[in-house]
This record gives structure tokens, sequence and C-alpha cells, in this order.
């Protein structure tokens, strides 16, 4: 009989240590690729939404050239706020304490008050955040990135190509706040051994154990389910209530299933009829804001009568149940009882996950 040990759990204060959680959520925020949002939001010039990673606010648009910008929502004459307001349009980005003004680009365009001496235009654009579209969706990163988002995530690219991402459109957003730590969530959406106890909807559709999941990267962790034959789709009652599968999905991948956490804070969930997806927001060690998007072929939404609730109603439904065994690990990891407990074979992706949180520590 093998004795080795086995891999277990975290130690309790990756998930309840105040400082723990600034020093962690520094290294994976704000020196990794993190998904924004979507680019569908900055549809024109001048267009904008804010993004807060981490306590710090962060201005997406796309300039006249239609290129996507962002910058910190930080003047650089006072250093007070720009923007307050979540999205918009702007014809300059202006400072409302003494009107500096920017341009979509970050240059700057009007300074009151500062022609003297020594004063130079050119000295003060807005400070940058490197920002890149993959797939439709917006990523930052606030370092100095160390490879492009498409080269660290080509090989999802080019798996979900028949998807066509960039191509789908919002449907319905919700915002959810969950009382636990980010990285249960994120370990949580990665394992289905909890989905017979927790999330009854499911098991009619999928098959628990039926993952075909990835070797772990450094950028992301997941796989695809196959969809059990007589479901046509993740819904309230497993079909496509009208709607037609994505146009370009092969019979095979019109079956599929495939859920993927790309680190740190982007879980997509791609479906034969829509993408689903969630972002994690960490408010503190033991509160994380999730947003929740569904987005469908716009070709779809145009026919008369269509809607996706079916959806959102069966999602919204296995959200919650997810939120709350999250809820309650962070609870009794909370507890002076608890020691890290054994994986299990089939937690490989979670295992893959602890590493990555423990190899950021070490930098």
């Amino acid at each position: 009989m093998d004795h080795s040990p086995l891999p277990t759990t975290l130690p309790a204060r990756y998930y309840t240590d105040p400082e723990l959680f600034e020093r962690e959520r520094d290294r994976f925020f704000f020196h990794r690729w993190v998904c924004a949002g979507r680019e569908e939001r900055i549809a024109r010039p001048g267009d904008y939404f804010l993004c807060d990673v981490a306590g710090e606010s962060v201005i997406v648009t796309r300039d006249a050239a239609n290129q996507v910008r962002a910058f910190y929502n930080v003047c650089r004459h006072r250093g007070a706020r720009l923007c307050s307001e979540p999205s918009g349009n702007f014809v300059r980005i202006t400072c409302p304490y003494h009107a500096w003004s920017y341009a979509l680009d970050g240059t700057l365009a009007g300074a009151p008050h500062m022609d003297q001496p020594g004063f130079c235009r050119e000295d003060y654009p807005l400070h940058p955040v490197h920002a890149e579209v993959w797939e439709g969706h917006v990523l930052l990163h606030f370092g100095s990135p160390a490879e492009s988002a498409a080269a660290a995530l080509a090989p999802l690219a080019a798996k979900f190509a028949a998807w066509k991402m960039p191509e789908l459109r919002f449907y319905q957003r919700i915002v959810y706040d969950v009382k636990a730590n980010w990285k249960l969530i994120v370990a949580n959406y990665n394992e289905c051994l909890h989905c017979p106890p927790v999330h009854p909807a499911l098991n009619p559709l999928t098959d628990y154990l039926g993952a075909d999941n990835e070797p772990p990267t450094p950028h992301y962790i997941g796989g695809v389910m196959s969809l059990r034959p007589a479901a046509g789709t993740m819904s309230v009652h497993g079909s496509l209530h009208g709607r037609s599968p994505l146009p370009d999905l092969t019979e095979a991948q019109r079956k599929w299933a495939a859920y993927y956490a790309i680190y740190p804070n982007f879980l997509l969930a791609l479906h034969p009829d829509y993408m689903l997806t969630h972002l994690l927001w960490p408010q503190a060690v033991d509160r994380t804001r999730v947003v929740c998007e569904w987005h469908f072929h716009p070709s779809e939404m145009s026919k008369p009568g269509f809607q996706g609730e079916d959806a959102v109603a069966f999602w919204d439904q296995v959200n919650r149940e997810d939120w709350q065994v999250s809820e309650l690990s962070q609870q009794g990891i909370s507890s002076r009882a608890y020691t890290p407990g054994p994986y299990s074979r089939r937690e490989e992706l979670l295992q893959a996950f602890d590493r990555e949180i423990l190899a950021a520590g070490e930098e």
C-alpha cells in the first residue's frame, strides 16, 4: 500500500489573513493580465467605462484612431479623480477640479493657467495601463507583461475559434456580493465533485465525472464536459428554447460545455448557443464581487420572440448555490479547528491553482 502523503488544501491564512490577501492581490491583479470586460462596451471613439481593479480606478476607452486605451483615473495636475460616472462618452477627458483636459490617447490637451516657463504639455500625459483585446474581451496589465495576452491565451483562442467570441453580444448582467475569498470561488468553479449534492439541476444535463480537463498552464485551467444525449444546452429545461446553436460549431462542439478559469479573475464558460462570463473582483480577504454576464449571437437576438431567460435563470440558480457553499467554506476555514485536508486525484486542477498561489508568494 502506498503511504506517500496526499496533496492537501492550503493553510487557513491563504483565505483569512488580510495582509497576505493584500500581497496576493497585488501579485495577481497588478502583475498579470486581468479581464476588465467586453470590448463592445466601448464600440465608438470616446466611449468609456470605469474598472476598479484592487482599489485602482481605471478608465477604459477607445481613441480617435479606434485603438482601445486604458489610463489610471488620476489627473496629472493635483491628482484628482478625473471621472466618476461608471460609463459614458468623452470628447475630451476633463478634470472636474481645475479643468485640465486630455485627448482620448491620453495626451494633455489643455492646462489652464500653466502658460509659464518650464511647463511642457508633453511631460504630463495620463498614466497608461496596458490594454489588449483578446477575443472581444478587454484585458489590462499594470506592469511590464512578459508576453501579450494573445500569446498567453493562444491555445484557447484556437480551441474555441468556432464560437467567434468577438461577435457575441451582451444580453444580461447580474452582480453578486459573495462573502468568501476569491480563490475559493475559483476552486469551486474548477471541480464538479460537489455537483450532485449542491446542483440538482446540473446532473440531468452533464455527467459530473465526465470532464475532459486540459493539462494546467500558468495562465489558465479548465476543460470540456459533454452534454447528455437529451440535452441541447445548459438551461432551465436543458433545451435551446427555440434558439439555434452558434452558426459555426461542429456537431461535436454543439454538445460541449466548456469551463475555463483564466487567471486571476476571468471565468469563461462556452455553451452551444451562448457565452457566460464571470469576473471576480476581490474586495476583502473574505468578500468578492462577482459580475456575471450572458452573451448570445446578434442574429439570434434579432429574431422575433428571442429570449434567453432560461439560460439566465439556470445559471443564477447554480451561481447562488455555488456562492452558498463558497461562503460555508470561508466560514469553516476561519475556524481554529481547520487543518488542510487531502485532495482526491479528481481535484488536480485545484492542486494546480494552489501551486500558482504558492509560486506567486515566492516572487
